[in-house]
């Protein structure tokens, strides 16, 4: 008996927090899921993908609780057609085979509006573990008084991980793209009703 009331007292309890927590969808019109590359070691080549889903979940104290999001891949966009059909063929996203990029958050631990995020990425149909570090702004009414929230979010991934694996090199060995890639997100979201 005493284990039963222990199992239900449990229950109730992660019950009133889930009842507590307030889910968002992220607002495309006002996100960027974007990155940067080093190219031939010299310059830094930035893109985004156009096209993407997500949603995320405050607690009652409005803490990030969780985060997850699709990309499609075939919305690439470095502002040059011929490097976006390249970075969508197998050489490196494969974007036929692979259209979708996911994200499912795993942890979260917060410092004020500071925050760090752990999840599983997945690329080319390979997870990997990755850390986004960021900083949220809000909750804020807006004019038709649905709340909203805003992140910033960087981290950093190596491609090779995903085997995204295209490699040339020139004469002084480095390489044409860089190996590391850094993942920049600026996520609005708006209170799911």
């Amino acid at each position: 008996m005493k284990r039963f009331l222990i199992v239900s007292a449990m229950a109730l309890a992660m019950a009133a927090s889930s009842a507590h927590a307030t889910g968002f969808e992220v607002d495309s019109a006002h996100t960027r899921v974007g990155f940067a590359v080093k190219h031939m070691v010299i310059s830094t080549v930035q893109g985004e993908f156009g096209k993407f889903t997500g949603s995320f979940e405050l607690d009652a104290k409005d803490q990030l609780t969780r985060a997850e999001g699709k990309v499609d891949m075939t919305s690439i966009n470095t502002r040059e057609q011929k490097r976006d059909d390249h970075l969508k063929s197998p050489d490196f996203f494969d974007a036929q085979m692979y259209p979708e990029m996911t994200f499912v958050s795993k942890m979260v631990t917060a410092k004020g509006k500071k925050y760090t995020v752990v999840g599983d990425l997945t690329i080319k149909g390979v997870t990997k573990r990755v850390t986004l570090t960021g900083e949220m702004n809000g909750p804020i009414k807006d004019m038709m008084g649905m709340k909203r929230v805003g992140f910033h979010a960087e981290g950093t991934i190596n491609r090779k991980d995903f085997n995204v694996s295209f490699h040339k090199a020139l004469e002084t060995g480095a390489l044409v793209v860089d190996d590391l890639v850094q993942i920049v997100l600026d996520v609005e979201g708006t209170a799911k009703n």
